[in-house]
């Protein structure tokens, strides 16, 4: 396998992507990769010509207090995987050369979806990462861009930016990558200890009992998924919720069709996220 033309630089990437043809799909990722980052690039090469994979830890999407500091920096490692998996081009860069001026003045707004569930919990961190993503879309120019569904408010968002801006991307949707005993794979499971990822196992059991109950109602999706974490009393849950996959808002006993059943905790020191998307009532709405 062919290793990655690896960039820093703007000048440098403009260059290698120019040398790139046809269709592009891009990978956008903050490092530390593994098995989900490995599926979005090999769905990438699948339906693309080339492949990008950008790899830049985003200050603006952490917060003070959050865990910029030390989310796990592993550049080789990554660079291992995006040649494994056959990226063409890996654009590394520093956050001064994609902030050339410090913080910037004027920011991409999440607005009201991005204020509820992750975003209610983390002020500002969906306007930072659509701020980036805008960016890094304006830089790469792909033709498509490859997002997990772990992450389903940022991917709502990323969608719902491209579509209200009229961005020429095509954004596509991958399903959740998980671990053998359900645990969804993310960069920060690095920080938990043994005890720990036994721990973080209810949010996976939690979904999927809460799955298991779709076709009795809502009423009966959330029961069940809160019947698991409840047992568990060392995950602190933050918010457990079935909601319209489009609006984010909370579907009504009555509802019946396609939604989104979240669940957020925090295990020792790290806050975890999961979701299954499911159909209520065991039929299309």
């Amino acid at each position: 396998m062919t290793a990655p033309v690896v960039t820093h630089a703007r000048t440098e990437f403009a260059d290698a992507r120019g040398r790139l043809g046809g269709s592009v799909g891009v990978v956008m990722t903050m490092g530390a990769l593994h098995e989900g980052h490995a599926t979005l690039i090999r769905r990438a090469r699948e339906e693309n010509d080339a492949v990008v994979v950008t790899i830049f830890l985003n200050p603006l999407q952490f917060a003070a207090g959050e865990d910029l500091s030390r989310y796990p920096r592993t550049l080789q490692h990554d660079l291992e995987i995006c040649e494994r998996e056959g990226a063409d081009l890996v654009f590394a860069p520093s956050p001064d050369v994609v902030y050339p001026d410090g913080e910037p003045g004027v920011r991409v707004s999440a607005g009201p979806l991005g204020g509820v569930l992750e975003g209610a919990s983390r002020p500002g961190h969906f306007d930072g990462m659509l701020t980036v993503v805008n960016k890094l879309l304006n830089i790469v120019h792909p033709t498509r861009a490859y997002y997990g569904q772990k992450d389903a408010q940022q991917l709502l968002l990323i969608k719902r930016m491209v579509r209200d801006l009229d961005m020429s991307v095509e954004i596509v949707g991958v399903p959740t990558v998980r671990e053998s005993d359900g645990l969804a794979l993310s960069s920060r499971n690095a920080y938990l200890s043994d005890a720990d990822r036994e721990v973080a196992l209810c949010l996976s059991k939690a979904l999927q009992a809460g799955e298991a109950a779709r076709n009795s109602g809502p009423a009966a999706v959330r029961r069940a998924a809160r019947d698991v974490l409840v047992r568990e009393p060392l995950a602190l849950v933050d918010y457990l919720v079935l909601v319209d996959p489009v609006t984010l808002e909370q579907v009504p006993e009555y509802f019946r069709g396609e939604a989104l059943l979240a669940v957020a905790a925090k295990v020792g020191t790290t806050r975890l996220i999961d979701n299954v998307p499911l159909v209520v009532g065991g039929r299309e709405a």
